[in-house]
């Protein structure tokens, strides 16, 4: 493809159509989808659908040594669950990076016969030799050796001596690069393949992208590729460049120390919508406070202008308050078949034989107010599909305290009363009862029953749970629980020193 005409570069987005604002997102298949990715991904997304734009998508694959074709595949699913849509009009691609080389190569010939690059056989050992320092950048001794094409030679893009790069960002202002920063940098390597700063130039201009969103830690690449564009003969893109989103402790978010992979945070059962919501406002709000927000109105919404340069906090305890917030906004019968992947995963503790989808769609209102991730249904409900409760160690030495095994042996008689109507709110009352026998509020007394029953300290309305688990099973886990006090009590007695003689 020709490269297109030049034009002018746009400070602020004009008014929706009236200009063919194109944008892209290019990732590499190199592995999980980036959290940061994502967030490109949407902003870019956000523009492109505000102005009545393109959205193109390009794969950068020309790394035959880390590509993996599943890694696309990962790429077009994520971008799905984030409700872009290559059925969209506004949807461009995928175009591979690989299927250019041939532009990118014509480019860097360009660049050579126009003298706007040079071949270098200088390496790394002979540059460090010349110069004495391990840090130095290169010094320019191949400019003027008029060197040709040979294996093993670089072609180095000739920088200006003087002057300013001046970068039009919609984020950060005009940031300015002085020319006598910029070493002469490879474009080409001693293999005649172009390096990423030309393919991603040459693909951004064949494809006739207007505007470069981006993260941040590309911005000192591009005065670089500003320079590429006017050798090339055309007017660089309006740029763009995203803040970094950061941890707790205000570090670049690492794939090596932090959690960042999209697909992860859906195994653990946050919704899509909910990460939508929640990574748009890394580092622009809507104003007004409000954070809750369809998709579609925080993209009518959106100005990538309003976009705060500092760094953005990936805060994962707001993260899930949001994911309990679009739990919530479930319909029950939804908050259902959402659960269903966790209901019947082969690592789920119960077999499929155990798991009673009655039993479940009858506590599934109680777990719908309760949890902020789906992930966390199994632990609410498992008691209900396995023969013994799973018993958390911590909660059972915190309930199980002095008292406890008289409080059960009480609970378990009345409960156990003929008469009594195995009903929530007996069983509420009946509890309570007994508690007050022993001086204790229901809050205490209940908690032994909990565990017993559960073995968790922490989950869905006890005595509802009650209910649904039903008499026999209740006062079969109460006798194990009391044979299990009265085994460790015995052994604690055996274990006590006799005393001195």
């Amino acid at each position: 493809m020709s490269v297109p005409p030049p034009r002018l570069a746009l400070v602020t987005f004009p008014a929706p159509g009236s200009s063919p604002i194109r944008v892209r997102f290019a990732p590499s298949p190199t592995g999980m989808f980036h959290v940061g990715s994502a967030r490109s991904t949407l902003f870019n997304w956000a523009v492109a659908k505000q102005q009545g734009g393109t959205f193109v998508l390009r794969i950068e694959d020309t790394d035959a040594s880390r590509n993996q074709p599943e890694w696309v595949d990962g790429i077009l699913a994520a971008m799905e669950s984030l409700g872009i849509s290559t059925e969209d009009p506004a949807f461009e691609g995928p175009y591979f990076q690989s299927k250019n080389v041939e532009l990118h190569q014509e480019s860097a010939a360009r660049l050579f016969e126009s003298g706007a690059a040079y071949y270098c056989d200088c390496t790394r050992e002979v540059l460090v030799a010349r110069t004495g320092s391990q840090h130095a950048g290169y010094d320019g001794f191949c400019r003027d050796r008029g060197l040709e094409y040979a294996e093993g030679r670089a072609l180095r893009f000739r920088t200006p001596d003087e002057g300013e790069t001046h970068v039009v960002d919609l984020i950060r202002g005009n940031p300015t690069f002085p020319n006598e920063s910029l070493e002469d940098f490879v474009i080409a390597r001693g293999n005649g393949t172009p390096v990423f700063l030309l393919a991603n130039v040459v693909d951004d201009m064949d494809e006739h992208i207007t505007h470069v969103i981006r993260g941040e830690e590309h911005l000192p690449n591009t005065p670089k590729q500003q320079l590429l564009w006017a050798a090339l003969g055309a007017t660089p893109p309006v740029w763009a460049h995203l803040p970094v989103l950061v941890n707790e402790k205000r570090q670049k978010l690492s794939k090596r120390r932090d959690k960042v992979s999209l697909e992860s945070f859906f195994e653990e059962g946050y919704l899509p919508a909910a990460m939508v919501n929640y990574l748009m406002l890394l580092g622009w709000s809507p104003g007004n406070d409000e954070e809750i927000l369809p998709f579609d109105e925080m993209i009518s919404r959106f100005k990538i202008e309003d976009v705060n340069s500092a760094p953005a906090f990936f805060d994962i305890k707001k993260l899930t308050a949001f994911n309990g917030e679009y739990i919530r906004a479930l319909s029950v019968p939804e908050f259902t078949a959402a659960c269903d992947p966790w209901l019947h995963a082969p690592h789920a503790p119960w077999s499929e034989e155990q798991f009673d989808q009655k039993v479940f769609d009858a506590v599934a209102p109680l777990a719908h107010s309760r949890i902020a991730l789906l992930a966390e249904i199994t632990d609410n409900v498992d008691f209900l599909f396995l023969d013994a409760p799973i018993t958390d160690d911590d909660s059972w030495n915190k309930a199980m305290k002095a008292g406890a095994p008289e409080l059960l042996a009480d609970v378990r008689v009345a409960l156990a009363e003929t008469g009594l109507a195995w009903e929530s709110e007996t069983l509420k009352d009946t509890v309570t009862a007994v508690g007050e026998a022993h001086g204790m509020k229901l809050g205490k007394a209940q908690a032994p029953v909990r565990v017993a029953v559960t073995g968790r300290r922490i989950g869905l309305p006890l005595f509802e749970s009650l209910e649904v688990l039903g008499r026999e099973r209740t006062l079969a886990r109460i006798d194990a629980a009391l044979a299990r006090l009265t085994e460790i009590a015995t052994r604690t007695a055996a274990e006590a020193p006799t005393g001195a003689e």
